[in-house]
């Protein structure tokens, strides 16, 4: 298992550097650039700023640089914020993503295991029903539809929650985008997990268990589970570097300050170094996701072993 840990560190690093070049460049490929506004600036200013940014240098040369940096730790600063460096903007904004990406992520894996469970052991009646009908909603209306519709209902009809902000991180603030975020999720989660828990209760195995008496519980929770729940890890993995590095849509209707709301504007701006770093962000998380999932194979499938 050590030894597998350590090939899979030692190909991430390859694997980040792919990505940043290629992202580097395509950056550098599109029109436009960080300072080119509509009014347009005086050229002897533009040339000053372009100056102190490295960006009258050839492109190799603005590559290379770029990488010294990374490799210290140095995002660079945020040529349309000139108050604030990249790693500032990541410090304030990414806990505030994560609290509330895990929340969605979590509460999504744990209801949605439990309604497909239901869901399998109630085939074809109408529990199943019931959940199937809730996914395909969930899974169908995007979450720029229930963000207002949450905001319309429960905000400014009930009045049981704000409309948006952060208000310090506290509860009733986090209850709308959490929900929003994890709606999706759910339905994703809760239908993989009945199909697949539906296969795993017709495997061989599980009527060997059933004929030698063990009782129901046993059977699903012991052994029809850990089979099933292959395919939502997999799942869960690449979802958790999505939610945990921001959704744009929710963080801007909900105005809550994490760096979802960042992409967008830094790609739309040409902000070079914003953009490189979320890119840099998403592919630390995504890496790191995918290698606890498979970890987490071997821990829950026997048959998976990495020796």
């Amino acid at each position: 298992m050590l030894r597998y840990v350590f090939r899979r560190l030692l190909t991430a690093i390859p694997t980040m550097f792919v990505i940043v070049t290629i992202s580097f460049f395509l950056m550098r490929v599109a029109p436009g650039g960080p300072f080119n506004q509509e009014k347009g600036l005086n050229p002897v200013i533009k040339a000053n700023l372009e100056r102190v940014f490295h960006l009258d240098q050839p492109l190799w040369k603005q590559y290379l640089f770029y990488l010294q940096n990374l490799l210290r730790g140095d995002f660079g600063p945020s040529y349309n914020l000139p108050d604030f460096t990249v790693a500032d903007l990541f410090a304030n904004g990414l806990p505030v993503s994560i609290q509330i990406g895990a929340m969605a992520l979590g509460l999504a894996l744990l209801l949605g295991t439990l309604l497909g469970i239901t869901a399998a052991l109630n085939q074809n009646h109408g529990t199943d029903y019931a959940v199937v009908g809730l996914a395909t909603a969930g899974s169908t209306i995007p979450t720029f539809v229930i963000a207002p519709l949450f905001q319309l209902v429960f905000a400014l009809g009930l009045k049981w929650f704000p409309v948006g902000g952060w208000g310090g991180g506290d509860f009733v603030h986090k209850v709308g985008p959490v929900l929003t975020l994890m709606l999706p999720q759910l339905a994703i989660v809760s239908r993989l997990m009945r199909g697949s828990m539906i296969e795993a209760l017709h495997a061989h195995h599980i009527r060997t268990a059933r004929a030698l008496g063990l009782s129901e519980f046993s059977v699903v929770l012991k052994h029809a589970l850990r089979g099933a729940l292959l395919p939502v890890i997999s799942y869960a993995g690449p979802a958790a570097a999505a939610l945990l590095t921001g959704s744009v849509i929710v963080e801007t209707i909900f105005q809550i300050p994490g760096i979802g709301r960042y992409f967008v504007e830094a790609a739309l701006n040409r902000d070079y170094t914003l953009v490189m770093g979320t890119v840099v962000v998403v592919a630390i998380f995504t890496v790191l996701f995918n290698f606890i999932v498979d970890l987490l194979y071997a821990a829950v499938d026997p048959r998976v072993r990495y020796d």
